[in-house]
């Protein structure tokens, strides 16, 4: 289902959970799971795992150089 989508359950909508995008790796990540990261600027970035997070925010990589 698309983010945003509503589903009829025992004749009750209720809205479907967002699934958000991993800023590093680009995958999808699944609702409940995942690390939000907010910057000192306000800026929000998503994660799907500490592996993701770490190489971005630590070591400052590039994902199109990295071999996964």
């Amino acid at each position: 289902m698309r983010p945003g989508s509503w589903v009829l359950d025992d004749r009750e909508l209720y809205p479907m959970p967002e699934t958000r995008i991993c800023t590093f790796t680009k995958e999808e990540i699944e609702p409940g799971t995942g690390i939000m990261f907010v910057r000192r600027d306000g800026t929000v970035l998503w994660f799907k795992d500490s592996k993701a997070r770490k190489n971005h925010v630590n070591l400052g990589r590039n994902p199109r150089r990295l071999k996964w």
